[in-house]
């Protein structure tokens, strides 16, 4: 159980894109690489995800897209968070620590007994 990658929950996805595009924009390649690096190797975001994520994100006005250069010189389509990106990230990351919080103090609570 330990080595093995972890489905995403509905909906983690897109605020993982959020969160590795906030420092700088990236191409799609880069954003798999990125969140695969900060998880540790534990999560593998797939195209077939990703693509469609970005699209969504896009359409929402969350992110922007653009054309620029990669590292090996090829024409990349680039992601970038626009000010209600980040505005989602902040909110979105606050759900998340609360709602993890609630999970694990759930998890640690001892069965009642009767």
């Amino acid at each position: 159980m330990g080595d093995e990658p972890i489905d995403l929950p509905q909906g983690t996805l897109d605020l993982l894109i959020l969160k590795a595009i906030a420092p700088e924009p990236r191409h799609g390649w880069a954003i798999a690489e990125r969140l695969h690096q900060i998880s540790s190797a534990t999560l593998t975001v797939r195209q077939g995800s990703l693509y469609p994520a970005l699209h969504r994100l896009e359409r929402r006005g969350l992110i922007r897209a653009f054309w620029g250069t990669s590292d090996n010189n090829r024409r990349a389509k680039y992601y970038a968070l626009t000010a209600g990106g980040r505005r989602r990230l902040r909110e979105e990351t606050d759900s998340w620590n609360r709602l993890v919080g609630a999970m694990s103090l759930a998890l640690k609570a001892r069965p009642s007994e009767g």
